[in-house]
């Protein structure tokens, strides 16, 4: 009895084991995640940027070799893909983590997962100080919550977004794709904080400088004589005026202007400080 008795138990593990192999074995596969435009996300919908304005926006952008790209809600991860295969380093932060794993296959087959990385965050919530460039597809609420801390970044800065702008912030350059939608790209300079009253260093005077984004408005006063600034702008560190009837032009280091002034066909230094 005892015999038979185990023979028959180690018959019934033979076939339990046999059945949970076939059971494995008729399990269907896991699917790979396929994303589906208009996909609900944290705070937009998923919308493919056209790989037409991808392009364009980082021909923008200009970027280099020496930049280190970041995309803010990555998707697919298509921009960051396409600044790498231009031997760019690029890192995308995306909240749904199976677009981030999609993001991920999808550059190990274009064979750039050494320059295009991915992460899961908040873009909100992200630290964004390495970047050089920065590109994104959200609407502009997303935008103008984003605005203050683009804004306080390193002047030189370029911002590059598909189709939405930045309230008041007026973009330096805007291209159309001539598609039906999304196919606008908006391009930002962040620029140099100037605001307030500056000490000339080369002869007596007090430039006054009034900020709104890169447009600026000022006096510059020189003894009795004081005179309204014309044309003023900033493109990142570059500053340009004219006042008086001379062209300033000059750059922007911390508490400093050093540049030159052009007088009829005169070129001298000048600069102030802060």
């Amino acid at each position: 009895m005892t015999a038979w008795r185990g023979a028959r138990q180690g018959l019934l593990v033979l076939v339990v084991s046999a059945m949970a192999i076939c059971a494995h074995a008729q399990a269907p596969a896991k699917q790979e995640f396929t994303p589906t435009v208009g996909q609900s996300g944290k705070d937009v919908v998923w919308v493919p940027s056209p790989q037409a304005l991808v392009d364009k926006m980082l021909d923008m952008a200009k970027v280099t070799p020496a930049d280190f790209v970041m995309d803010l809600g990555s998707g697919d991860g298509r921009t960051v893909i396409t600044a790498a295969k231009r031997g760019v380093r690029a890192l995308g932060i995306e909240y749904n983590p199976d677009m981030v794993a999609l993001s991920r296959r999808n550059a190990a087959a274009a064979g750039v997962s050494d320059r295009a990385s991915f992460v899961q965050g908040d873009i909100f919530e992200s630290d964004l100080s390495r970047a050089t460039v920065i590109t994104l597809f959200l609407l502009p609420d997303l935008n103008l919550r984003l605005r203050p801390t683009l804004l306080s970044m390193k002047p030189g800065l370029r911002v590059v977004s598909n189709s939405f702008k930045m309230g008041e912030w007026e973009p330096d350059q805007v291209f159309e794709l001539g598609c039906d939608t999304y196919c606008t790209a908006y391009l930002w300079i962040v620029p140099a904080r100037v605001q307030g009253k500056w000490q000339l260093t080369r002869g007596q005077g007090e430039l006054t400088l009034n900020q709104e984004f890169q447009r600026i408005t000022g006096t510059l006063k020189s003894g009795a004589a004081s005179v309204q600034i014309s044309g003023g702008k900033l493109r990142g560190e570059r500053i340009s005026f004219v006042a008086g009837g001379a062209e300033y032009r000059g750059r922007v280091v911390d508490r400093a202007i050093e540049g030159t002034v052009k007088t009829g066909g005169t070129t001298v230094p000048w600069g102030a400080r802060l």
